[in-house]
């Protein structure tokens, strides 16, 4: 039976075997580092606003707490998008004529909403509930980060999958009490660890079920 293939044909199968699989391992290290990027999370940024809200401003130097502007965060799914008149209890007295806020007046006399642009959004198909997180110690601070630093708010976290999982893994370190859950660069008086593990037993956390599908998943 005559040769179909010359001797040379077995040593060059294995070389475009090791050159596909080397190929198929460069692009997967490359497509997983563009993942980790800011690109494809839009971390980092500040998105363009109708309206230059400065957190840094109004949070870190005049003191406004969180809930007043964001007031659903302790009673329902959603933080909340402050509406016009809230703006306006404070502008209807102060810089009422300044350019930056012209958009604010005419959302006011127009009854029109503000056109802000959602910095963290969450795809539909999961669940997440603002309340539940913060009456059981979890701070603004661990998913928003220093809004307090920001002049236009950016999001600091991609919110993929493996962030809220190590959460829900070892909530302890993340948790604060009741009085330091709004507020901004808090600092634990006593030992981190030894805190988790009384905040833990305080709210009642336990992590048996945390990582359960129907947790995030409804």
């Amino acid at each position: 039976m005559p040769q179909v293939f010359r001797p040379r044909a077995n040593a060059l199968a294995r070389v475009l075997i090791i050159f596909a699989v080397l190929f198929v391992a460069v692009w997967g290290a490359v497509l997983w580092g563009y993942y980790q990027t800011p690109y494809v999370g839009f971390t980092g940024k500040a998105p363009y606003q109708p309206v230059p809200f400065s957190h840094k401003h109004h949070v870190g130097a005049l003191g406004i707490g969180c809930r007043y502007c964001h007031n659903g965060v302790t009673k329902s799914e959603f933080a909340g998008i402050p509406p016009t008149h809230t703006c306006m209890t404070c502008h209807s007295q102060l810089w009422t004529n300044a350019p930056m806020l012209e958009p604010v007046r005419q959302s006011l006399e127009q009854d029109k909403p503000i056109r802000w642009v959602r910095v963290t959004k969450l795809p539909d198909y999961v669940y997440f509930n603002h309340s539940v997180h913060v009456k059981n110690g979890v701070p603004c601070q661990a998913c928003h980060g220093r809004v307090d630093l920001m002049p236009l708010v950016w999001k600091v976290h991609g919110f993929r999958m493996r962030f809220c999982i190590a959460c829900h893994l070892n909530p302890g370190p993340h948790l604060r009490p009741e009085k330091a859950v709004y507020a901004m660069g808090w600092k634990p008086k006593i030992d981190p660890k030894l805190l988790a593990a009384k905040l833990m037993k305080h709210y009642h956390i336990k992590t048996a079920h945390l990582t359960d599908c129907y947790v995030c998943h409804r």
